[in-house]
């Protein structure tokens, strides 16, 4: 009798742990096609605002600097929500939006020259 109690317990346990794997699969799935969902989302909205050239500068800068062409992205997307954007965006606009984004300050370095 004992070991019957014993038995239903691993099972019971196996059951439970078999039952989270499940669940755990399931909410996983379910973060993978909203995380998809939002990136087709994204890349409709720029395609409606940038051009073909200005896209493809901003696929290559993700090349290079995927922080910073999410981040342009970023604000893209969030003037266009909020109605500011209302016209296509051209390459040379992006390049400007790009270069005001990494300027950095220069640094002043003063050397000294013994005589």
């Amino acid at each position: 009798m004992e070991g019957d109690d014993e038995l239903e317990q691993l099972r019971r346990r196996k059951m439970e742990e078999i039952q989270r794997s499940n669940s755990e699969r399931q909410m996983s799935e379910e973060q993978q096609k909203a995380q998809e969902a939002e990136k087709a989302r994204r890349q409709q909205i720029l395609r409606q605002i940038l051009d073909p050239e200005a896209r493809e500068r901003l696929a290559n800068v993700r090349l290079v600097k995927p922080d910073l062409a999410e981040n342009v992205e970023s604000q893209l997307i969030q003037l266009y929500s909020m109605g500011r954007i209302n016209r296509i965006i051209t390459d040379p606009e992006i390049r400007d939006i790009l270069s005001k984004m990494t300027e950095t300050r220069r640094e002043t370095k003063i050397e000294r020259r013994n005589k």
